[in-house]
């Protein structure tokens, strides 16, 4: 028997295991409020399983496809370390060398992590910075103006001392892998990735998508109703997560991944780079932790966790309305890529851990109560249901409106705009604006209903005064101190 049919007939096997994915992928759109979701599984260098499921646009009834497009989210940070893992290989850049020598100009508000910070660093979260992320949400400027905010964001921990997801540093890196060879990022990744991978459907730009005639759009549950929100650009800072992509592309990224950097017989990265990527970098933390998923780390755009006694790779993505996940199983060379186009959706963890236990011929984990368990969800008795609290009432100022109205500015973060609307008192960020809700002694709840967050915030107010700052704690992670953005003057 030659060595195809023996793949053949293994994929063949594979895929009579998933008989039942159809049904699953039925009910799990109907207990998630899924509008859309695309399948897709690969075996070695088979596509034993490519569908679409529900609607890549609901108003218009029009069903999702293998060549559906979505937006992937975080799950373009594995291309952002495959660039610079060819720009490794190319002698252009050394993991370990610090991106100083590469940016002189470059720096962070730590002047240690200033002077020895490397792409590794940067790929595996451990920079010492929190999140920061309304540096960049929403935000108007350059990659070029975020690279310099860097200098103005305070770490919570110590440089190298905790892993701390950081869109930022993605950021950075890309636009360092743009900087070495004379381009940018999109352009790299484009000529020396998606083209020579064959994804030719795969692009940049949620405007750009919207020009072609097979994208999902995106969607939140919102009261019970599949609401269409806006499409959110996130251009500037696309290496951490802007990339689109389909079925029938990331199949290829997938299969790309098992054969360790060969792709039809060429070889794009190299065996000792992609290992690299592929092995744990950083102790991580893990919302799914369980006996199932006992340890997580992080590689170099990748999660690394063992599920349920076998390797695991894998990373997630979600931007609004969008939610992704891609992952494989080295040792059994099974990739697993799932797309949605519901916001914060669930689903493309429970069917990918839904598909592996198949796969793997285990009794399937019940993924679905264990998701309703850390989401607060699970049905309560009527004795065990809340008592709903009445309202808080809303309190009057204590001093003139003019007191808090204003701009206000943090060098990292930008201008914050105070104004008064019909609504009442609102802040602006980003061309965001948040509801403040009065608490008492110059402190307001903020509402960001783009992350469900509310905040309190305080205004320094002297002697009715106009208020000289505000400080907000936009920065949620242990350790971190609020942001303070001072009044500028008229």
């Amino acid at each position: 028997m030659t060595t195809t049919n023996t793949t053949a007939d293994a994929a063949a096997s594979l895929q009579t295991k998933l008989l039942g994915l159809d049904q699953f992928m039925t009910g799990q759109l109907e207990q998630w409020k899924g509008v859309g979701a695309a399948v897709a599984v690969v075996h070695k260098d088979q596509v034993i399983w490519s569908k679409g499921y529900g609607y890549r646009d609901l108003e218009a009834g029009l069903e999702v496809t293998p060549d559906t497009l979505f937006a992937i989210g975080s799950s373009t940070k594995s291309f952002t370390a495959a660039a610079a893992a060819q720009l490794v290989d190319e002698g252009l850049l050394d993991w370990d060398t610090p991106v100083k020598t590469y940016l002189p100009d470059f720096q962070m508000y730590d002047p240690v992590a200033t002077e020895r910070l490397t792409i590794r660093d940067m790929l595996c979260h451990r920079s010492g910075l929190p999140r920061h992320e309304m540096v960049w949400y929403n935000s108007p400027r350059s990659r070029e103006e975020l690279l310099l905010s860097l200098r103005y964001l305070e770490p919570n921990r110590d440089f190298r001392s905790k892993w701390q997801y950081q869109n930022l540093m993605y950021m950075a890196a890309g636009y360092l892998i743009g900087h070495l060879k004379g381009t940018s990022w999109e352009q790299v990744v484009q000529e020396r990735l998606l083209n020579p991978l064959g994804m030719n459907s795969s692009l940049f730009s949620v405007k750009e998508m919207q020009q072609l005639s097979n994208y999902a759009k995106p969607y939140m549950d919102h009261e019970g109703v599949h609401t269409q929100i806006p499409f959110r650009t996130i251009d500037a800072i696309g290496p951490a997560g802007c990339i689109n992509s389909c079925l029938t592309d990331m199949t290829a990224w997938l299969q790309f991944q098992l054969q360790q950097g060969v792709w039809k017989e060429n070889s794009l990265i190299s065996k000792e780079q992609m290992a690299e990527m592929h092995i744990p970098q950083m102790a991580s933390d893990s919302p799914f932790h369980s006996k199932e998923l006992p340890v997580s780390t992080y590689g170099l755009g990748w999660m690394i966790e063992p599920y349920r006694g076998h390797a695991m790779i894998h990373h997630g993505g979600a931007i609004d309305g969008f939610a992704s996940q891609v992952a494989f199983l080295p040792d059994e060379q099974i990739g697993i890529v799932v797309l949605s186009n519901t916001n914060g959706s669930v689903i493309p963890y429970t069917t990918a851990f839904y598909i592996m236990d198949c796969l793997l011929g285990m009794e399937p984990v019940d993924w679905t109560s264990t998701f309703l368990g850390l989401m607060g969800q699970v049905e309560l008795t009527e004795e065990e249901k809340p008592k709903p609290e009445a309202s808080p009432s809303v309190q009057p100022l204590d001093c003139p409106v003019s007191v808090y109205t204003g701009t206000y500015n943090h060098p990292g973060y930008g201008e914050i705009l105070v104004h008064e609307t019909d609504e009442g008192l609102q802040m602006r960020l980003n061309n965001l604006d948040m509801p403040l809700q009065y608490k008492g002694s110059h402190s307001f709840s903020v509402t960001l209903s783009h992350f469900g967050w509310s905040l309190d915030c305080t205004f320094e107010v002297n002697e009715g005064l106009p208020a000289a700052s505000v400080c907000v704690p936009f920065v949620l992670e242990p350790k971190a101190r609020p942001i303070l953005f001072t009044r500028l003057q008229d």
